[in-house]
């Protein structure tokens, strides 16, 4: 039986963390966002307070 985690960052690019995160050994997935804002469906030219944020399950 294998278990998998979920981690959510935010720290800068989203493009260049993901470029480096996903290419790590144990990395099953990455996913690209914005997180923690306050704009409902943000969007690269509409995205708030919103952080850019990388998903990673592992």
């Amino acid at each position: 039986m294998s278990t998998t985690e979920r981690a959510v960052l935010a720290g800068g690019c989203f493009w260049g963390m993901q470029e480096l995160i996903r290419k790590r050994p144990g990395v099953i997935s990455t996913r690209v966002g914005y997180t923690g804002g306050d704009v409902p469906n943000a969007t690269y030219k509409n995205h708030g307070t919103h952080a850019e944020g990388i998903e990673i399950i592992f």
